[in-house]
């Protein structure tokens, strides 16, 4: 699981006039999946933040045009979905974050000749901690809901592709993410979803 202890941050700090505004961009296990940490400012009357700066993203190498917000509701704890993606020519890159209760979001790098191809890397999104987690495109992504009642939003920068969905079996051993549950609530489709090695989903780095 990611732990911003562990690695590498990218920047912190970009605006050097009156009334500061600052961002931090951690790497993780897996090439150009980063977590992004916004500066939370608050007062006697509750807090402000940034959610989304296009420009402070592409500062840290994030420089992806964004264009449909989607949002997701998980009522129980144990809600499993995933791994997901869409396959070209419409594959997502995705920018994650929990608004409400807790999750564990995962990235698979699938992209052929990565330096962390078949590796994935995790992290804990919620609405207390105000963490994003960046996907790129060619990794799968999945999440598992830790409390009752999640939302999640995220933006990605190509609309959704019925023909391009892909799913990929949530516990395929070949891939191992370690999820943390035994028994997660699950879609059909998710349950009926291949192994990777069965499926068709196939990226280069």
């Amino acid at each position: 699981m990611f732990n911003g202890k562990d690695v590498k941050a990218i920047s912190h700090k970009f605006a050097k006039r009156k009334g500061l505004t600052y961002l931090k961009a951690y790497e993780t296990e897996v090439t150009g999946a980063m977590v992004i940490e916004p500066d939370v400012f608050g007062d006697n009357r509750g807090w402000f933040m940034e959610s989304y700066s296009k420009r402070k993203l592409a500062e840290v190498g994030i420089d992806v045009d964004f264009i449909q917000d989607n949002r997701s509701f998980s009522a129980e704890k144990g809600t499993l979905r995933g791994l997901h993606c869409q396959v070209n020519p419409t594959a997502q890159s995705k920018l994650l974050t929990c608004v409400h209760g807790e999750i564990m979001d995962v990235a698979v790098d699938i992209r052929k000749g990565s330096p962390t191809y078949m590796k994935w890397t995790s992290v804990i999104l919620s609405g207390e901690n105000k963490k994003s987690f960046f996907i790129p495109k060619g990794c799968l992504h999945g999440f598992v809901t830790l409390t009752d009642d999640v939302e999640v939003m995220y933006k990605v920068d190509e609309f959704y592709c019925p023909e391009d969905d892909r799913s990929v079996k949530f516990n395929d051993p070949e891939i191992g993410v370690e999820w943390g549950i035994d028994n997660p609530i699950l879609s059909k489709k998710d349950i009926s979803a291949p192994l990777l090695k069965d499926s068709d989903v196939s990226f280069d780095f």
